[in-house]
């Protein structure tokens, strides 16, 4: 087990510094020890106060655990004062400590100010040189650089601005970004791009923290800087799409995400069997597509196509009964995962989908159902998104749940040349899709029975 040093203040609510440091390290296998910099009163609604820890009480923590236990890797978060900065330089340098994370932390989520400008100049001069790798985000970027960053060009910039001052490595986060959360890592030659989804969510309380402990957890274990960015990138991620609305204002992320995505997979598996299992004891087959459905359902957080679960080889149909041939599994269809993840970054519970046929009736049997409806027109498609293998049905039901401003019942694609049109239908379980498929059916049979009087 690898040892990990935070150097960082306490967050009474839990949501950051180092608790959240703590609990990263943890879950990712590592050994957690603290040096504590501060200590705050704070919790969702902001900083209501702040006592920092004596100097020389910081120092003695450090040759404490350093003289001891030692560290594979370290990383420091608030270090608040000009003082406490340069003693924590001073003891990294003299302790011998290699792999250094140093995550710039100068405001709170709240905005509150946790870093002092003479401990910024001493963070550049004495810190900065030691680091093995800075994670700036791009407020801390432009402070540190005077640059105003607006894309990735600037970014590329404050990155190189940066390692000047003397990091092995600069990663410049794109939390604040429009569109895309892009991160940059410059390696002192080249820049590498870390794209990664926009997330609507208000719980992100402690990104930076989690970003930067998990990082320094990853390099202990001895990955090399570019997987162990692209990891620690995708754990923030989950963390911020499974993030915790506690209290009432901005929620913490959710380090145990990373657990949870193991625990949950039988869950998932077992839900969506049932749901199945519900499906085939139906007389369903006449809302079947010619291309044939599938029933899919992702993780709670779900990030890509091996965390939603669907039918290999799709649901088929003989006559009017549904026919499933083999178990769910993870990975099992690109398609109705898109779809799925497409939803999830509007409204994280909406979890899962279903493709039926789209007809006049079964637009009308849906309407009579009471469901929301959204649509999309292929023939609006960006050429980019076009040209992208698989790319439309997320950019058509990302379209459609944008114009309506929520995640409807229902995303009707009126297909395209090649296309045939679809009707998803969509819910926070595949149980609630099956019952909605139900509704639909049910009024479905009512509109053919008025066709054929």
């Amino acid at each position: 087990m690898k040892r990990v040093l935070t150097i960082a203040g306490s967050d009474s609510g839990g949501g950051a510094g180092i608790q959240a440091d703590l609990k990263t390290i943890t879950v990712l296998g590592g050994y957690g020890m603290s040096v504590i910099t501060a200590l705050t009163a704070q919790n969702t609604l902001g900083v209501h106060g702040v006592q920092m820890a004596p100097v020389e009480f910081v120092r003695k923590q450090l040759d404490a655990v350093l003289s001891d236990i030692g560290a594979d890797a370290a990383k420091t978060g608030m270090l608040g004062t000009a003082e406490i900065t340069r003693v924590v330089a001073e003891g990294i340098k003299h302790h011998g400590v290699r792999l250094l994370v140093v995550d710039p932390v100068m405001v709170a989520k709240s905005g509150d100010s946790l870093l002092s400008q003479e401990a910024v100049e001493t963070l550049c001069r004495e810190l900065l040189p030691l680091a093995y790798v800075v994670t700036p985000n791009l407020p801390e970027a432009a402070r540190l650089t005077g640059l105003t960053i607006k894309g990735l060009e600037d970014m590329e910039k404050a990155a190189r601005l940066i390692h000047a001052m003397g990091p092995s490595h600069v990663v410049v986060k794109g939390g604040h970004l429009e569109g895309e959360a892009v991160d940059l890592l410059f390696d002192g030659e080249s820049a590498h791009l870390f794209p990664g989804p926009r997330l609507s969510s208000r719980n992100t309380h402690g990104t930076g923290c989690t970003f930067s402990a998990a990082l320094a957890t990853f390099l202990a274990q001895g990955e090399p800087i570019t997987q162990a960015v692209g990891r620690a990138k995708e754990f923030v991620t989950r963390a911020i799409a499974t993030g915790l609305a506690l209290g009432g204002g901005c929620g913490p992320t959710n380090p145990y995400a990373e657990v949870l995505r193991w625990k949950q997979r039988e869950q998932v598996l077992r839900e969506l069997g049932e749901a199945l299992h519900r499906l085939e004891a139906e007389p369903l087959g006449d809302l079947i597509p010619e291309v044939r459905s599938n029933l899919g359902y992702g993780l709670p957080g779900a990030l890509g196509f091996d965390e939603v679960a669907a039918v290999p080889g799709r649901i088929s149909q003989e006559g009017r009964r549904i026919l499933v041939f083999r178990q769910p599994a993870f990975g099992a269809s690109r398609h109705i995962a898109r779809v799925i993840l497409a939803a999830m970054r509007h409204e994280p519970e909406m979890r899962s989908a279903m493709n039926i046929r789209y007809s006049a009736g079964i637009i009308e049997a849906c309407q009579k159902a009471g469901f929301t409806l959204a649509r999309f027109d292929r023939r609006e498609e960006p050429r980019e998104i076009k040209e992208r293998e698989g790319s439309t049905l997320e950019w058509g039901t990302d379209k459609a749940i944008s114009s309506l401003g929520k995640v409807p019942d229902a995303v009707l694609d009126e297909g395209d040349l090649g296309k045939e049109p679809m009707v998803r239908i969509l819910g926070r379980s595949p149980l609630e899709v099956v019952e909605k498929l139900l509704r639909v059916a049910r009024a479905f049979s009512s509109f053919n029975s008025r066709q054929m009087s």
